[in-house]
Order: structure tokens, then C-alpha cells, then sequence
């Protein structure tokens, strides 16, 4: 047999990630796929997988993967003749809690905008679906008919069949010595057949630009071949299979996330699964080098996943356990898929399948198909991307807490607001110790520690504070919008206002539900604070990217939907297009000098922007750990900041300078998030601890506090401004998100050609960020700046609900006239106008005054479209100096 000495792609694993992926890449036309094993297909980790499949998933894309995968299985046995080995035999999930019933209520919800079948049972109605559990402390239980379960090897070999009729090349006991990089980019694999031993050792290399890691638990190791990190941790997980007891084979799939365990039907009898809270990691460096490997049964780790199940199902008390199936499974930091490209140009990870891979493997080879194809995929896959992790990812001590963390608390309940602790504190900004001393409620992400709030100021007080605890302003309202909009106060004894701001604890504000429960009245203290006074918030975390040099003025202009040729000192807020128009990232550029460029964007997406913009030819460098970051901003920042600097700071919006803050040198920028007139304020990072301390002395007097980041999404809601990953992302346009101010008419760049023909009429929605510099009206996103063409199906709007109390997470459904037509993208409380504020999508001919219904936790809240934003909606406290 003659071996291939190239091929346009070579795909490393011969499990349902690797068959799935060439597949898909087959069907889009590229024939000369090579895909590798090391062992026979299915031998790595796919094999003695439990085979679940549930459609519903925390997010929408994980759903989308999973129902792309279901409708798939029809297609490769219509093609290849075999069956896929699918039970579509339904599903049930168990809710035991009051805790778990809303969490059932909150999937339920997110099943509707997903547009995916499901029924909520009583537990009697969970028994009688299925007699043979013990329902007597089953509150709930939702029911998904479209659930069921793989064989996964049928799986895999009807994909490698479907892979082979379309072209693609399958060479089984063949290994991976090495992976050729020239210039940052793969050029080729190197492969070995035979034992090396008792028979002779084939070696040779083919040359490819494209090469995929599909390699299950062993992708961490290939990956090092390329000197790239994979961060798959291989965790040892356990199932059992009990003896036939006349288990009908149409017997559904259950989920107990409560007592931590899983079962189906098996051969006549029930496989039972579990997820130990003591996990152990497979330490070694040559995962899976021998096939089928498995490890010795540790029946007293699953001792309680037993009893658990037992108790569920009576009838396995009668019953012997005939196979114990204790095998590596491939986890991640997270919990989540490894997907897409690596630093090494064209060399991709389709990895970290956890427990969860086999259902949404259909929709991971479709996503990394047409990633590899097209340059994007259909759904936003950032939560599974590769570069959501940053350099700190490449610890293996780091990869394992986390990984471990995630496995023991698979089945929690993960409440929004929630934090991990797992290998914390790791990243900290120089003024870290003074958030420590002022009572900091930490946050984490992408490795860094960063305020939510701080506990000093839920001392019940006024909107500001002088260091000996003294109240310096009232509760007032300047905002121009009508205050006490839903909550009543209640009045005090001596007849004072009490509204959270003095005397009392701020309790009336807290939000029913799950909104409710990670929560602290600092949050609305630093809100008004920051509206009545100033407040300081640190975002050193932000990411911060440096692009300079010959070539960079104009690789910026063809990469951003923004005018970026615009003065030296200048701030521009722009996006980055994939080729259908569709958000990649959302950023500021500032142009530092003629050829040289700052991009700030966030905490998570730095390594993510930063490849975007090395794959459209720029030369990118991170500068994120060189800079503190801190933004002071309210009506008294001029009085502060002018209190300790010298220079002139009259400055206009999106504008930037060098200045100097007592003795620290700073870039000061004018720019919010928060809708109040300030700045952002970089400097050198052993700065950092110095500027801190100089801007909180300066500032105490004038009723400045220090403040997080749960404020400022408050203000943010208030203001319009979209995040991207919630509100915007790669399968939304900047006019459907109302933000064609942002998008230059007058230049070409990545995406233009898609929104040519989706342009907006009539009405627009707010924009972001409020400025005069940009075209359309100042504020909005400016018809004006939109091209001819079609108004886009659907806008994105503000809804205000009618109950205060009931405060959106994200991912609610809306409902119009009864009927379903989106989804909240993000939500919460704007304590600055005393609403219960959400976005969502809806058909472009919605206008202010429809009304929606919106889906919280079960209970449906009237809702109003509202004209955005809320907060003071012609932008004179951004645009002016503070009078």
C-alpha cells in the first residue's frame, strides 16, 4: 500500500471527535483528508464511553451542537448503510430541592427560546413515565422525548464510513512522532507504523498546512510536539452494569444531579454512572498508548453513586453488578470542549470531550469544518475556544485543580454571581492588598482576581463616605429619570426617606429568585455614589494589545468596521467582522502615535482578539501585564483628578493624554462604561499600587468610593452598552445590535460586503459608546451610518419589567402575544433609575411601548420596549464638564 506524502488536512484521532471533524470536512469539499490512529478506531477514549445524550445545555450554542448532532444520524445511515447505534428512547431529569426545581423552571425556560421539545412533570407524573422509580422525594422532573443514547463505537464507525465515502484516507495503527512548525505555522506530521520491535518500523512524513488534534486524552501530549499546551487533564471516571433483570430497551435516560448520579438501560439490565467529590487524575506521560486502557474497578469511590442509585431504583438491590468500566475521561479547566486554532498557525484542537463529548460530537465536527473552511464557524463557539484561556493555562498544576474542581461539581447547581475558588487567587492588580484591606468580594476571570464589591460599603450610609465613616451626600436623584421606580420605600420613624442608603440595610433591593442570592447592598451604594460623586473602579485585568510599525495604520483600518485613520490622541470604539458581518470582538483602539496603536478590550478575550488580528496579517503584542488600569469617574472626577494633577484635563470625549497624577506618569482616556463623565487611566504597572492610593486619598473627601464590577454592569444596562459574548457576538451584525454609528461607510474592511445588503431604516436603537465623532446622530446608532439596503429581521431593544423584583440573568425567553420570539441576552437591576432592565432581540418592527412577557424562573413579568437609554438619554454628563 502506498502511503500519502501529503494531504490539505491531517486529522489526529480516530474517536468521534477526529471521524466527526473529517467528516465534516470532507462534505465541505476537501477530499484529501488524512485521518490518523494509533490503535484501531473508537480505541482511545470513545470506546467505553456511557453513550448519554441530552439535548439541553446551559448555553444555547452547547443545544444547538447537540440537536445538529441528533438530526445527523439519519443522514450518515442513509449514506453509509450502518446504523449509528442511536436510542431515541427520551430523558429524564430529577429535581429533589426546592434549589433544583428552579433550576429545572430557569432550563425550562432557556428549552423555549431554544426552540426544543420539553415537558415539566410532577414526580407522580416521573413515576408514571417510568415505574420502576422511587418518586417519593421527586419534586420535579423535566421531561426531553428528543434525549437518548449512543453506542458510541457504531457512532464512530458509521462517521469514519461516511468520512471514507466522501474521500478521506483512514490509516489505523499508525503513530504521531513529531509535528514539523517552520515559522510559527505547521507544515507537516511525521508518522510511524509498526512495533519498532518484534516487526519492522515504518517511518515517513506528510506535508499538510492543516492539521487537527483530535486525540482525546492524549491531546495534551501531541500538542506538545508543536510546543503548543492542549490543557486536556485526564480524570478517571467509573460506571457500572448490572446483570438483565427485564429493563425495557425503551427505557428512558435519567439524570439525579441531586444525588449525583446517572442511568439508562443496558443490555436488559441499567448501567449506572456517577461524579465522585474526589476525583482522581491519570498521571502519566504517555496517555493512551496502549489501546481499551481501563483501570482496576474502585468500587468504594463508588460506593455512594450506588447507594444513590439504589435508592432511585429499588429494583438493582436484587441485582449483581457483571461489568465495572473505570476509564480515562479527557476534562478541561472548565469543564468545556477545546476547540479551534492553536498558536501554531494551522494546527487546530478538537479536545477536552469530558463527559458530555459524545452527544454534541456532530456539531463539533460541523463547527470545526467550517472554522477551518470558512475562517468561522455558524454558532458562537468563544466559551469553547482554545484561546479563552491565557498563558497561565499552560501550568499543569493550574490545569488539574481546575479540572479536578470541575468534574466533583459537574452535577452542582452553578448559581449566577458564583464563584470557584480552585488555584486562586493567581493574577492581582498592584492595588490587590487594598482591596483586601477595604473588604473586597472577589471575582475571577481569565486568572484574575477582580473586585465585585467591596463589603465596606454595605455599611448602611450615604451615597459617599469620608474615611471616619461620616455621611457626606443624600440619595438624590440628578439623572433626570424618575427615581423610585418599583420599589416602595419605607419610611422611618423620624420621617426620613430609608431606601437602602440610610440606617437600614438595603434588604427591600434584593431581588427575588435566583438574582437574589449572590448579592450585596455595596452594589447599589457604589451605583449612586458613582452617579452623585465619583466612583474608582479597578480594570487592570482589561487586555490590552499594542500594534505599531509600518503597515499598522492600514491592517487596522482593513481589519476594524471603524474609522481608525483619525488623529494622534484619538479614542475610536469600533468592532472586528468576521466575512458575514457577524462580531468577533468589541474594543477600543487609541492611536498612541502615528504608527502605533493601543487596543484595550477584555478581561477573557485578549489572546482570542489578539489571533483575529495576527490571522488578518498584523503583527499583535500583549501588553496587558505591563499596565494598571483604574477609572475614576462621576461628577467630581474633574474636582479629584484636578486635585492631584496639574495638567490641563478639559479634553474632550474619545480623546487621550499623557498626564501626570501626583508623581505617577499617566494615559488618561476619556472613555466610560458607565455613563458618567471620567476616565481611564493607564500607567506602568509598579505604578500601579502609588496611583491607587493617590486617587483614593484625593478622592474620599469629595464622597468618591472605591467600587466593583457588579456596579458596573448596573450602569451599563442603564447606558445601553452591549458586552460582547452576550449581546453581540459572531452571529450578530453591528446593525442588528444598533450599533451602525460604529460601522465607516468610507472605507473597506473584513465584513463590509455581508452588511451591504443589511443595512437599517427607520428607527434606530442606542448605541455605544455616546460620541459626536462618529458618524449618525450622536447617541444612537445613526440610520445615517447604516448602508441601502434591507432593514435587518430583528433589533436588538431594551425592555423594562413591570416587577422591579424579578431581575433577568440572561438566557429567559420572551414570549410576544403568547408566542415565543426571543431570548434575554443580558439583564439585571439599573439602581440609578430603579428598573428591572433586560435585552433582548426582537422582529425589527417592534417599538417602544410593545409589550413582551418575559420568563423568570417560571414566573411570566409584563414587559415594556423602551427607547434606550434609560439613563440619561442625551449624554450631557458624558459630553460636558461637569458643571
Amino acid at each position: 500500500m502506498k502511503l500519502p506524502s501529503s494531504a490539505r488536512a491531517v486529522v489526529i484521532g480516530g474517536g468521534v471527535a477526529g471521524c466527526s471533524v473529517a467528516y465534516h470536512l470532507a462534505r465541505l469539499g476537501w477530499t484529501e483528508v488524512l485521518l490518523v490512529e494509533r490503535h484501531e478506531l473508537t480505541e482511545g477514549t470513545t470506546w467505553h464511553s456511557a453513550g448519554f445524550v441530552g439535548q439541553l445545555r446551559s448555553t444555547v450554542t452547547q443545544t444547538k451542537m447537540i440537536m445538529y448532532s441528533a438530526g445527523l444520524y439519519p443522514e450518515l445511515a442513509e449514506l453509509t448503510g450502518l446504523d449509528p447505534g442511536w436510542h431515541g428512547v427520551g430523558g429524564l431529569r430529577l429535581a429533589t430541592t426546592p434549589e433544583r426545581v428552579q433550576e429545572s423552571l430557569r432550563l425550562a425556560g432557556a428549552a423555549e427560546t431554544y426552540g426544543l421539545d420539553l415537558e415539566m412533570l410532577s414526580g407522580a407524573e416521573a413515576g408514571r413515565r417510568l415505574p420502576l422509580l422511587n418518586v417519593e422525594d421527586v419534586r420535579a422532573a423535566l421531561w426531553l422525548p428528543g434525549d437518548g443514547w449512543l453506542d458510541p463505537a457504531l457512532l464512530a464507525r458509521a462517521l469514519a464510513a461516511g468520512a471514507q465515502k466522501l474521500g478521506v484516507r483512514i490509516l489505523t495503527g499508525t503513530r504521531v512522532t513529531g509535528l514539523d512548525v517552520v515559522g510559527g505555522a505547521i507544515t507537516g506530521v511525521r508518522l510511524a507504523r509498526g512495533d519498532g520491535e518484534a516487526g519492522e518500523t515504518e517511518e515517513w512524513s506528510v506535508q499538510a498546512e492543516t492539521v487537527v488534534i483530535a486525540a482525546g486524552a492524549a491531546s495534551g501530549r501531541v500538542g506538545r510536539l508543536a510546543g503548543v499546551d492542549v490543557p486536556v487533564v485526564p480524570i478517571k471516571h467509573q460506571y457500572v452494569v448490572t446483570e438483565p433483570f427485564e429493563v425495557s430497551s425503551f427505557m428512558p435516560t435519567v439524570r439525579d444531579p441531586d444525588n449525583i448520579v446517572y442511568f439508562r438501560e443496558e443490555g436488559g439490565g441499567i448501567l449506572v454512572g456517577g461524579y465522585i467529590r474526589d476525583p482522581e487524575i491519570w498521571d502519566t506521560a504517555e496517555p493512551l498508548q496502549e489501546p481499551r486502557t481501563l483501570f482496576s474497578p474502585n468500587m468504594p469511590k463508588f460506593q455512594e453513586s450506588w447507594d444513590s442509585a439504589v435508592r432511585r431504583v429499588p429494583g438493582l438491590a436484587r441485582t449483581e453488578i457483571v461489568k465495572v468500566v473505570h476509564g480515562p475521561e479527557a476534562f478541561t479547566p472548565d469543564g468545556e470542549f477545546l476547540l479551534g486554532e492553536t498558536p501554531v498557525r494551522g494546527l487546530w484542537a478538537a479536545a477536552g470531550f469530558c463527559v458530555h463529548g459524545l452527544a454534541a460530537a456532530g456539531g463539533v465536527g460541523k463547527v470545526m469544518a467550517e472554522w477551518i473552511v470558512d475562517g468561522s464557524p455558524e454558532y458562537d463557539v468563544f466559551a469553547m475556544d482554545l484561546r479563552r484561556f491565557s498563558g497561565h493555562a499552560r501550568s499543569a498544576s493550574w490545569a488539574r485543580a481546575r479540572a479536578l474542581d470541575a468534574y466533583s461539581t459537574y452535577y452542582d447547581i452553578v448559581y449566577p454571581g458564583e464563584e470557584r475558588t480552585a488555584a486562586r487567587p493567581l493574577r492581582r492588580s498592584p492595588a490587590w492588598v487594598r482591596h483586601v484591606e477595604l473588604g473586597a468580594a472577589f471575582g475571577e476571570k481569565s486568572g484574575w482576581e477582580r473586585v465585585n464589591w467591596f463589603e465596606s460599603n454595605a455599611r448602611p450610609a450615604g451615597s459617599g463616605v469620608t474615611p471616619d465613616g461620616r455621611d457626606t451626600s443624600g440619595d438624590r436623584d440628578t439623572s433626570g429619570v424618575p427615581a423610585r421606580g418599583g420599589f416602595p420605600a419605607r419610611d422611618s420613624d423620624d420621617g426620613r426617606d430609608d431606601d437602602g442608603q440610610d440606617g437600614d440595610d438595603g434588604s427591600e433591593y434584593r431581588p427575588e429568585g435566583w438574582a437574589g442570592r449572590v448579592w450585596s447592598p455595596a452594589v447599589r451604594r457604589e451605583c449612586l455614589a458613582t452617579r452623585d460623586a465619583a466612583g474608582l473602579f479597578d480594570q487592570s485585568s482589561f487586555s490590552k494589545l499594542e500594534v505599531a510599525g509600518p503597515g499598522a495604520l492600514e491592517g487596522l483600518q482593513r481589519a476594524c468596521a471603524g474609522r481608525i485613520d483619525r488623529p494622534v490622541g484619538s479614542v475610536v470604539y469600533t468592532q472586528l467582522l468576521n466575512a458575514r458581518g457577524g462580531i468577533e470582538a468589541d474594543l477600543t483602539v487609541t492611536r498612541l502615535a502615528e504608527d502605533r496603536f493601543r487596543l484595550v478590550t477584555g478581561t477573557a478575550f485578549g489572546v482570542h482578539d489578539a489571533a483575529w488580528l495576527r490571522g488578518q496579517g498584523l503583527d499583535v503584542r500583549d501588553v496587558t501585564s505591563a499596565h494598571a488600569c483604574y477609572c475614576l469617574w462621576g461628577p467630581r472626577a474633574l474636582d479629584i483628578l484636578g486635585s492631584v494633577c496639574p495638567d490641563d484635563l478639559t479634553f474632550g470625549y474619545l480623546r487621550a493624554r499623557e498626564i501626570s497624577v501626583g508623581n505617577v506618569p499617566v494615559l488618561a482616556q476619556r472613555v466610560t462604561f458607565v455613563g458618567e463623565f471620567g476616565w481611564e487611566l493607564y500607567c506602568p504597572a509598579e505604578y500601579g499600587l502609588t496611583l491607587w492610593d493617590t486617587l483614593m486619598e484625593a478622592g474620599t473627601p469629595f464622597g468618591m468610593r472605591p467600587a466593583g464590577y457588579r456596579a458596573i454592569d448596573s450602569m451599563r444596562l442603564e447606558k445601553g452598552y452591549r458586552v460582547w459574548g452576550l449581546d453581540i457576538t459572531p452571529e450578530t451584525t453591528p446593525y442588528e445590535a444598533g450599533l451602525g454609528f460604529a460601522v465607516a461607510r468610507d472605507k473597506d474592511f473584513l465584513g463590509r460586503a455581508a452588511l451591504e445588503g443589511h443595512g437599517s431604516r427607520g428607527p434606530s436603537n442606542t448605541g455605544t459608546p455616546d460620541t459626536a465623532d462618529t458618524p449618525g446622530t450622536p447617541g444612537t446608532s445613526g440610520a445615517s451610518g447604516a448602508p441601502a439596503g434591507a432593514a435587518p429581521a430583528r433589533r436588538l431593544f431594551c425592555l423594562v419589567l413591570d416587577d422591579p423584583r424579578q431581575v433577568c440573568l440572561g438566557g429567559e425567553p420572551v414570549r410576544s402575544g403568547g408566542l415565543p420570539v426571543s431570548r434575554v441576552t443580558s439583564g439585571g437591576y439599573g439602581h440609578r433609575v430603579d428598573r428591572s432592565i433586560a435585552y433582548a432581540y426582537l422582529p425589527a418592527g417592534t417599538a417602544p411601548g410593545d409589550r413582551v412577557e418575559v420568563g423568570v424562573t417560571g414566573v411570566w413579568t409584563g414587559a415594556a420596549v423602551v427607547a434606550e437609554p434609560l439613563y440619561d438619554p442625551s449624554s450631557e454628563r458624558i459630553r460636558h464638564l461637569p458643571s
